[in-house]
């Protein structure tokens, strides 16, 4: 049972909240509009873009803060833009001019439009509606290289691991970088994090990261998940990422809403009871 008087409610998207069609139920969108009926506070801090992230979760149809770019940016319910952080254009050029593997599928994050050196079908199945749209582009033919993020992607996860001891070996203090999923590798600027974005919503609102309990699958959750009150861990995230936090609960997949699920028994009945 969850110890501490939880305010907050903390989720990733892909792999968290949505299903595998890349989809919030409406079980899930039922339970979360609940939570807000009971003052929950809610924190949806994922890495895609805004502009994707804002049209998935606006189906929820409640007020919420949003993190996006794994923490690049941060946007109020009211949709205003709070925080923002971009890569610098040269540390992007030197990253984009290392020997890259070509099978490998980068992307640059920019602010209106994603630029990408190959078309990728899973890529592009990770939005249902097109908000946020692609570019195929020359890197060799950009003069203006600052992005929002940086994204690598390749089904063999050794190739994006020696890609990411590539970028280190010159670029370590420049970058932050994280797993989202194994086949998706993405730097941001050093300064990124989804926990120290979600640590200045906590702060404008007056809360503490022990009133918090947070949702994840990836290794961008990672900070999130040790530093709330309450990390859980989807079912489905890799192997991985639950041996190095085996001190966290396990909770069903992202297929059987697990947040809905684990949020319906363990808080919102537990607020009920209260109430009571």
């Amino acid at each position: 049972m969850i110890q501490e008087k939880i305010k907050v409610v903390i989720s990733d998207l892909d792999g968290t909240l949505l299903n595998s069609d890349h989809k919030i139920s409406e079980y899930t969108k039922s339970i979360f509009q609940e939570l807000y009926n009971q003052n929950y506070l809610i924190i949806v801090a994922t890495g895609r873009h805004h502009l994707d992230a804002m049209a998935i979760v606006e189906c929820l149809e409640i007020p919420l803060y949003l993190v996006t770019s794994n923490g690049a940016r941060i946007h109020s319910p009211a949709k205003e833009l709070l925080f923002s952080v971009n890569m610098e254009s040269e540390a992007v050029k030197s990253v984009l001019s290392l020997d890259i593997d070509p099978e490998i599928t980068t992307v640059l994050f920019r602010e209106n439009v994603w630029q990408t050196n190959k078309h990728n079908e899973k890529l592009n199945s990770f939005q249902t509606e097109l908000n946020y749209h692609p570019e195929l582009v020359d890197f060799s033919t950009i003069k203006d290289f600052s992005a929002i993020k940086v994204f690598f992607t390749h089904e063999t996860h050794s190739k994006l691991l020696e890609l990411r001891e590539q970028i280190l070996e010159n670029h370590a203090s420049l970058f932050s970088h994280a797993f989202s999923l194994p086949l998706c590798l993405e730097f941001m600027d050093k300064s990124v994090d989804k926990s120290v974005a979600i640590a200045k919503i906590l702060e404008k609102e007056n809360l503490l990261f022990h009133q918090a309990i947070a949702f994840g699958d990836g290794f961008n959750d990672e900070n999130m998940l040790k530093l709330t009150g309450k990390g859980l861990i989807m079912g489905n995230a890799p192997k991985s990422l639950k041996d190095k936090l085996s001190h966290l609960e396990i909770i069903s997949t992202n297929d059987n809403e697990g947040v809905a699920k684990y949020l319906s028994k363990e808080l919102l009945k537990k607020h009920t009871s209260e109430v009571a």
